[in-house]
């Protein structure tokens, strides 16, 4: 049989173990072409703009529903 646990865990030391698992949320900056919120250092989902310059081709007209 594999080794078992000699004492139980405390609810403390159990939950400062669980403390740095926290998610946390996600950094999001204004476009400056087309002023959408998108993640920093990365191409803008909407218009493919990055420093000012379109880099990714996107489609002309999105449908909207």
């Amino acid at each position: 049989m594999p080794p078992q646990p000699k004492r139980k865990l405390s609810k403390g030391r159990r939950d400062r173990r669980r403390a740095h698992d926290a998610l946390t949320p996600m950094h999001l900056v204004r476009c400056s072409q087309c002023g959408s919120l998108r993640r920093p250092h990365h191409a803008c989902p909407d218009c493919g703009a990055y420093k000012g310059e379109i880099v990714l081709q996107m489609e002309a007209a999105k449908k909207k529903s």
